[in-house]
């Protein structure tokens, strides 16, 4: 090496690459790497690992932050399992989200949609738990801002000469592919010229080693033939779908009747689909060691997440068995602040219980699913207002064969005494139904 020459500018020099260039390395990286998930250091699906060397950060610290955000709000399983189909390994270029869309289903793809829709489902269901939501949110911006100001923190800004001179530099010879090749493969890893007979590519075809063998004397060198690669393992059969369908028909079926006496609709509904869904999880990961459980499998946990979404925002106060009840206040001093009935037929009948001139009563009727019919006295002022989850609202003045059934009803009207009755007092009402229909009618005597 001469004084004119810099050092490591030598033939002997080894090119820098700045996409792979560390903080460590003199003048820093150029470009920032990106992400990808890690083969070597996961423990599931190499997602935390890709974290932890994009952000230069421990693995451990996103480990615990989708496990937080998991339970508390199921944004950890949507992120994890969307992550795992859609960002490659590092030394892949397909992700699993592109193999599962060509045919090529294996435990790996399934298990990341089982991720992403129990991640929904656990999302779904907390809807209403606004304390949940605003820790997941908090939690996943920390997560965020930590990997950010880690990824930052060793950076250093990029010399603008240098950066020109890399952008300028003619490309470098490359060797060419192997017979046979596909034209995704890549420079040799062997750059001092020498050859010891395999291709030497980082990935994509797979190394030939190539020996000579001379004849007898005087007799040309004949090249000896490669050895037939040995040709894959079939995949197993797919013997273990029909039991994970049962498996998760009697876990949903188990799951539902244990809590169908105690708790409501939405809640055991959700119980037995929850339950159901668990074992098509555990089917499809098991199905990566003992054989593939089919696309039915697949298509029965999409359907049975749906459901499970749907049992999730069903009103909370339907209950599971049907009943008929009648309310029927004989006095003003009978009629209770609060009439409820879960799922049924309910009939609040309030003929003989309106209030005497310049005196105001209030009250109020819920029902989970069913029909709640409301029967107003001849002489007092009315003040409704109704709230109909899904279902109709029928008023004393409406057609009684105009049913219109819509979600997020509601109304507020006065209503008068006809003419010629009583002067009366004034009734406030207020009625709430999940699913179904409100009836009002004005009493006839």
């Amino acid at each position: 090496m001469t004084d004119e020459q810099p050092a490591g500018t030598g033939p002997q020099a080894a090119p820098r690459d700045p996409l792979t260039a560390t903080a460590q390395e003199p003048g820093g990286p150029l470009f920032v790497r990106a992400f990808r998930r890690d083969r070597r250091h996961k423990r599931l699906g190499g997602v935390c690992a890709g974290l932890g060397q994009h952000c230069d950060m421990d693995p451990v610290i996103f480990r615990i932050g989708l496990a937080l955000l998991s339970i508390t709000s199921g944004l950890g399983l949507v992120f994890y399992g969307f992550a795992w189909l859609f960002v490659p390994y590092e030394d892949e270029e397909e992700n699993e989200a592109r193999r599962l869309l060509s045919g090529r289903v294996d435990g790996q793809a399934l298990t990341a949609v089982l991720f992403a829709l129990v991640g929904c489902g656990v999302f779904l269901s907390l809807l209403n738990n606004g304390g949940a939501l605003t820790f997941a949110a908090v939690l996943a911006l920390l997560l965020a801002g930590a990997g950010y100001w880690s990824q930052q923190r060793g950076t250093t800004t990029p010399d603008p000469v240098a950066a020109q001179a890399v952008a300028d530099a003619p490309p470098e010879a490359k060797a060419p592919p192997v017979a046979g090749a596909p034209s995704w493969w890549r420079d040799p890893i062997i750059k001092d010229g020498t050859h010891d007979g395999i291709s030497g590519y980082f990935w994509g075809p797979e190394g030939v080693a190539v020996q000579y063998q001379p004849d007898p004397p005087h007799g040309p060198i004949r090249r000896r033939e490669p050895e037939a690669a040995p040709r894959p393992k079939p995949r197993g059969p797919r013997w273990i779908g029909g039991f994970v369908f049962l498996g998760a028909l009697l876990a949903g079926g188990l799951g539902t009747a244990l809590t169908w006496e105690e708790q409501s609709l939405s809640i055991s509904l959700q119980t037995g689909l929850a339950l159901a869904l668990a074992v098509f999880g555990i089917g499809i990961a098991l199905s990566a060691f003992l054989g593939r459980t089919g696309v039915g499998s697949i298509v029965l946990s999409v359907i049975t997440a749906a459901l499970l979404a749907g049992a999730a925002v069903l009103p909370k106060d339907i209950s599971t068995s049907w009943a008929e009840t009648e309310w029927r206040p004989t006095a003003v001093e009978q009629v209770k602040p609060q009439y409820e009935l879960g799922t049924g037929l309910g009939t609040l009948d309030l003929t003989r219980a309106g209030p005497a001139k310049g005196r105001t009563v209030s009250t109020s009727a819920e029902l989970g699913a069913g029909q709640l019919k409301v029967i107003l006295p001849k002489d007092s002022t009315v003040k409704l207002d109704i709230e109909v989850g899904v279902g109709d609202i029928q008023l004393p003045d409406d057609p009684k064969r105009d049913v219109d059934i819509a979600p997020g009803k509601g109304k507020s009207v006065t209503l008068t005494p006809p003419a010629g009755s009583k002067d009366g007092g004034t009734l406030e009402l207020r009625v709430e139904v999940g699913i179904g229909q409100v009836e009002v009618a004005r009493a006839t005597s």
